[in-house]
Formats: structure tokens, sequence, C-alpha cells
């Protein structure tokens, strides 16, 4: 028989939730929170985000003593390019067309809420488990950050946002800055007057050849993403802006690379003869964990009384647990077996799905004063 956990979520990534459109996979959520009898609500924050949806926020009132804990996915994933048709083929669980499945992040929105399905249902006693579901993390953790995470009484929590196998315990983040750079040249007739133009697209072309993308260092990565510019082929194009992204696991080493970006930038619009204006701003801060801290400590139990062998890693990405680390809280990123997320060949085995809902079970169990 097929765990419940896999029916919700193959109805959950059927579902397209790009960016903002999240209302669909919303309203699905309350209604299975609605059917576990759980209280919950979501926020006012969607017309603030551009959003169609609030946040989703439900609490487990505590039945016994020791340390509350908050558990929290985004319910957004990268655009769809076609119809999401879950289909599960010798245990994985794959997207029949050519497009994401959306295991990134609905694998853990389905685990989540079935473990508190399990909880209520089987009356496990548990020292208070708060569920957390954001909006518009895939273009910059917009949700969490819109979130008032005062409502929180848990100190400690987790996502499940790694593409790794499970056992993978996430220890750091990276800091990431964004960079939106528009060179002002001059407008020219290109057949009949080149000479009196200033090429904006020419000056952006040598900044980008000049700076150092991709892997920088073991710590820092850095990334075109998008250019547009100009306005006809017979016209040398006064405008041009491109938009980059910086990140680093060293504060430091971010501040540097940023700047020698700003300094590469600056040099081709000299030698272009063309104006430009750059605006930086944070994306988000990174983290860094102890295997020492509570909240890698429990874990690590948790996922060793599940059976699997724990590992440590850094990641390249950021997730919600990034704005909660900023605010204060432990929040700690776990792997949740999830692979190939973004692609047309994503895919998540059944048996990480529920494995998942084991570990999540186990990290409250482990919660209780003993």
């Amino acid at each position: 028989m097929a765990p419940e956990v896999l029916d919700l979520f193959n109805e959950l990534a059927a579902l397209p939730s790009p960016p903002g459109a999240e209302r669909a996979v919303a309203d699905r959520v309350a209604r299975y929170l609605r059917d576990c009898g759980l209280a919950f609500d979501e926020d006012a924050t969607g017309p603030k985000t551009g959003s169609e949806i609030g946040n989703i926020y439900a609490r487990l009132e505590p039945t016994a003593d020791g340390v509350p804990l908050f558990l929290c996915a985004h319910l957004d994933t990268v655009p769809p390019t076609a119809a999401i048709e879950p289909v599960v083929e010798d245990g994985i669980v794959k997207n029949a067309a050519g497009t994401i499945l959306g295991a990134d992040n609905k694998a853990a929105v389905a685990v989540m809420l079935e473990a508190a399905r399990r909880i209520a249902a089987e009356n496990r006693p548990h020292a208070g488990v708060e569920l957390l579901f954001t909006s518009k993390e895939e273009v910059g953790l917009v949700g969490a950050y819109a979130f008032d995470h005062l409502r929180l009484k848990a100190r400690l929590g987790y996502v499940y946002d790694q593409a790794a196998p499970i056992g993978n315990v996430i220890l750091g983040a990276p800091y990431s800055q964004s960079l939106e750079v528009t060179f002002h040249g001059r407008a020219a007739h290109s057949g009949m007057h080149p000479e009196e133009g200033r090429s904006a697209i020419a000056a952006a072309a040598r900044a980008i050849a000049e700076l150092r993308l991709g892997r920088v260092d073991e710590d820092s990565t850095s990334n075109v993403g998008t250019i547009t510019g100009g306005t006809a082929t017979n016209i040398v194009p006064e405008w041009c802006t491109f938009v980059a992204e910086a990140r680093s696991q060293d504060e430091r080493k971010l501040a540097d690379l940023v700047q020698e970006m700003q300094d590469a930038i600056t040099f081709a619009a000299g030698v272009a003869d063309c104006s430009v204006e750059t605006k930086t701003r944070k994306s988000y801060r990174g983290y860094r964990f102890a295997r020492t801290d509570e909240a890698v400590v429990r874990a690590a139990a948790a996922l060793e009384a599940c059976g699997f062998d724990v590992s440590y890693d850094l990641s390249g990405g950021a997730a919600d647990a990034n704005v909660f680390n900023e605010r204060g809280l432990e929040c700690v990123n776990l792997a949740n077996g999830m692979t190939d997320i973004h692609t047309p060949n994503e895919h998540i085995a059944v048996a990480d799905l529920q494995a998942m809902v084991d570990v999540t079970l186990a990290l409250v169990a482990g919660a209780l004063t003993h």
C-alpha cells in the first residue's frame, strides 16, 4: 500500500505554484489542516510580497514538557514550463510531462503535514509544534522575510530544503548580494553616424568579460543572470542593464568580491565613455552552525534513530533557514532526498518521503523532557 504522504505529495505537486501564484496549493494545505482539526491562519503579507497568498501558520499546543519546535517549508516552486503529472515508477516519483516535479519544496510540505496529522491523530506527546508554509521563497525568501517571526514560540526549527541524501545536515549557507548595473551611452544611427554613438551594450560586455564568474574560490561564486538593452539593430544602444549576484560563505570575502565587481564595472564604463549606475542589495545573510549546537545535535540524534548515517555539509544556496537564523533563531536545513531539482529530471523516492515523516516524528519525540 502506498503511504498517505505519497498521495498528498502527488496532489500538491500537480498544482502549479510559481512564485506569487500559490493560491491553489495554499488552499489545499489549508483544507488539509482543517480536516486534521488543526488551528491555522494565513497572514496578510500577500499585498506586501506581491503574492496571491500570505504565509500559512499553524500551531499544535504542547501536551508534554520539552523543547518546542517549528517546521518550515515553502509553497512556491520555480515556474513549470508544462503540465505537472506525477507518476511513480519503481518506487520513484517523477513528472510524466517535460518540466519540474516540484519536490522542491512540496516534498517537505507533504511530510510536515503528514507528521502533524499523525501527532494529532495518534495523540503523540509533544512539547509544541509550529508549522509555517511560506510564499515566494524561490525569488529571494520573500515570504519568510515578511513573516512576523515573533509569532513563533519555538526557538529551534527545521527546513527540509536540500537536494541531497537523507542524513545530510547543513551547517551553513552563503551570504549573498545582488547588483543591478545600468550603463548609459549615446544613441546614434549605426550605419550613418556610428562614431557619434556610445554603445552601452559594448560597455556592459566589457564589464562582464572582466568579472570572475562561476566558482571564484572554495567559498565564493558569482553570476550574471540577465542582460537587456538597446532599442533597434540600426541604433547604437544608449542603455544596457544586467543583473548579477555574488555569494560567499565568508562575509568579508563577499564584500571584497562585490567591490572587485564594482571596480570592473566602473573601469568598463570609463573605457567606453559611458556613465553607469549600480544598485547593490543584500539578498540574504549567511549563517554557520557548529556540530555541537543544539539544533544540530537534535537533528543528528533523530536521523540516527531512524537508521541514517549523519554527514555534514555547507550549502551553496539559500533557504528560509537563512531568514530565521538572521533573526536570532536556530533553524537547520536537512536534506530530504529530492534530486535534480529545478529540472525536468527532478524526482524523489517514495521511501524518502516516508522516511522524512519518521525523521520528523523522531525530532518531535526527541524534544520531550525525559
